[in-house]
């Protein structure tokens, strides 16, 4: 995979909005795990680039530090190498002067190829410091991203859960609620109810008769009483009562 489209996934992953995306999917469970996987492949894949980057830049610091050393060297030699040339000229050794003073010449030449090679390398090693710093901060932006994503999948599947055991709690309430004229409950307190009216019923209708027995049985010890002066008045007796 190219180094230019994963840092430009990084960008996209880094800014991605998971409340929007997660109101937008059909499935939020689904789509989070597959953004999970996505997310930690991608953390993956950017490392890699991103520890290669990195290593490219210290290559170029490890020259730009040997640039600016040798050019600091040669540097040095040049000087030594113009000292030694006065020394000799001053001894009356032209040659010998000439001899340093070339070689001084040579250093200098080293030193300011060395110079111009640093500078060269300046600019790149800004820019690809700047690189680096954008892409580890993208990378630490997609781990949080990615702990985000981990939690809000498991907050939904929690949420989930719940809402499934709250369904089934709502079916077991409603199939015993004794308000519930369809519920089973209802039907047997209703067939209850009317074995309790019969019986009522029954027991009214005993009542009535039983009463309407001792009703006859009055009336017979009337018409004896009856009965029983008739015959005192017939043997000369009073109309009185019996006894008296």
């Amino acid at each position: 995979m190219a180094k230019q489209s994963i840092f430009g996934r990084i960008a996209q992953l880094a800014k991605a909005n998971i409340n929007a995306l997660i109101d937008s999917a059909e499935d939020p469970k689904l789509m989070l795990d597959q953004m999970v996987r996505d997310y930690t492949s991608s953390i993956a894949d950017a490392e890699s680039a991103i520890a290669e980057t990195i290593g490219n830049l210290r290559l170029l610091e490890d020259d730009h530090r040997e640039d600016v050393e040798a050019a600091r060297e040669w540097g040095n030699k040049a000087i030594a190498a113009s000292r030694k040339g006065d020394e000799l000229r001053a001894a009356g050794d032209a040659a010998g002067a000439d001899k340093f003073d070339a070689l001084a010449k040579v250093a200098l030449g080293r030193q300011i190829a060395s110079e111009n090679e640093a500078k060269a390398a300046e600019p790149q090693i800004a820019s690809q410091t700047e690189i680096v710093a954008k892409l580890k901060a993208g990378l630490n932006s997609m781990k949080e991203k990615l702990n985000q994503l981990s939690s809000k999948r498991d907050e939904l599947i929690a949420r989930s859960k719940t809402a499934a055991a709250q369904a089934q709690v709502m079916d077991a309430v409603k199939s015993i609620d004794i308000l519930d004229p369809t519920s089973e409950v209802s039907r047997f307190e209703q067939k209850i109810r009317r074995e309790e009216a019969k019986v009522r019923g029954a027991s009214e209708l005993a009542a009535s008769s039983l009463d309407a027995q001792f009703n006859e049985l009055e009336d017979i010890g009337e018409l004896t009483e009856v009965d029983a002066r008739l015959a005192a008045l017939k043997a000369g007796g009073s109309a009185g009562a019996i006894g008296q």
